[in-house]
């Protein structure tokens, strides 16, 4: 796949190929939105549209700021008293989350994945497109994920100053290979002879086949889904198998000497930034093999050998720190200038609310 330019337009029509004449509950389970493409300078965008509907957390905010943080408070277990806190703060603020209206949405640059690389929109341009969507959907919020503040500041105060709402969402790592490399760390060092064990071989996505793909899709449920939440996309062996055929997602396998596969990290690539929308392992087998490890390492020297920044999602915070990850907040970028005074202060509040509160505890639990 390749990664020095902005590849918009196709991609979009690869991904609106993918999802034509199949109802969306055959690709991810637990999503229900309508997608289509929107124009844009650089090619065409996937633009997502749900009318209030509580889907998967990439599509409807209460979902994401209501139920998935209160999955979140698994990490307080050292700490019960925050976590009882924590879980009535929710609680009580889970109706103001829906009155804000924001599960009834337009979404841009939506790529059904859950972090979404920012497409480059100069401001003029976002500001065009944000006046377009809003006339033509009057009753919308229009929303844009998976902003960070740090590598995208600039594009923050670009949404700013076009009259969004900003939203804390999530603690993200980030793995900056772009202008230098970081130092490799100790942990890092183990993990790479980890890796180089023979025990394991990782194949590309040439060596993939149609019945690798319920593989695939069983190894990432056993991560995201059974041992983190439920709550997290549902992607099939349909949708994965597909989006490897349009080159959108970019698969690597860990493959034993018996030629079974027990380790699986698909990249999505665009400009100069890497994700790694899809990992999974098995967890039957013992730790102590580190299937884990070996991915996030395989990810990293990825990012290294091609010269991008790696946006390693949120979890699995404090493993991620010591192997040089610098963490950021992710944004979520909400226009509703357009809506009922009710939403918009309703908004207003959660934003204040989420940097005054969550923000904090983000930042301070190292989450």
């Amino acid at each position: 796949m390749g990664t020095e330019d902005r590849q918009g337009g196709n991609r979009a029509g690869q991904l609106l190929a993918v999802l034509a004449g199949r109802p969306m509950s055959h690709l991810v389970g637990n999503l229900e939105c309508d997608v289509e493409a929107a124009e844009a300078p650089l090619g065409a965008l996937p633009l997502t549209r749900t009318d209030g509907r509580l889907t998967c957390y990439i599509c409807s905010p209460t979902v994401a700021y209501a139920d998935y943080a209160l999955e979140e408070l698994r990490n307080f277990e050292a700490a019960p008293a925050l976590k009882k806190a924590l879980a009535l703060l929710i609680a009580c603020t889970r109706p103001l989350v829906v009155a804000t209206g924001l599960d009834r949405q337009v979404q841009g640059n939506n790529w059904l994945l859950s972090t979404n690389i920012w497409c480059a929109l100069p401001r003029h341009e976002l500001g065009r497109m944000t006046e377009n969507l809003v006339r033509e959907n009057p009753r919308h919020a229009l929303v844009w994920r998976s902003l960070n503040d740090r590598s995208d500041r600039e594009t923050l105060a670009d949404f700013r100053a076009l009259g969004y709402r900003l939203l804390p969402a999530r603690q993200v790592y980030l793995y900056d290979c772009r202008d230098a490399l970081p130092p490799i760390r100790r942990d890092m060092k183990n993990d790479l002879k980890l890796l180089e064990r023979r025990d394991y071989r990782v194949f590309g996505p040439e060596s993939l086949e149609s019945a690798d793909f319920a593989r695939i899709a069983d190894l990432y449920g056993q991560l995201y889904r059974e041992k983190y939440t439920p709550l997290n996309p549902d992607y099939t062996s349909l949708f994965l198998e597909e989006m490897h055929r349009g080159g959108l997602i970019e698969f690597h396998v860990l493959r034993s000497p018996e030629g079974r596969m027990d380790g699986v990290i698909g990249f999505f690539a665009d400009g100069d930034v890497l994700t790694a929308p899809v990992v999974g392992y098995d967890r039957a087998l013992p730790q102590e093999i580190g299937l884990y490890r070996r991915l996030v390492v395989f990810g990293m020297l990825e990012a290294r050998r091609r010269r991008l920044l790696y946006n390693m999602s949120a979890g699995a915070a404090r493993f991620k720190r010591t192997r040089g990850a610098l963490p950021a907040i992710e944004y979520t970028a909400a226009y509703v200038r357009h809506l009922p005074l009710r939403q918009r202060a309703c908004t207003r509040l959660m934003e204040a609310l989420l940097a005054g509160i969550a923000v904090p505890v983000m930042k301070r639990y190292e989450l």
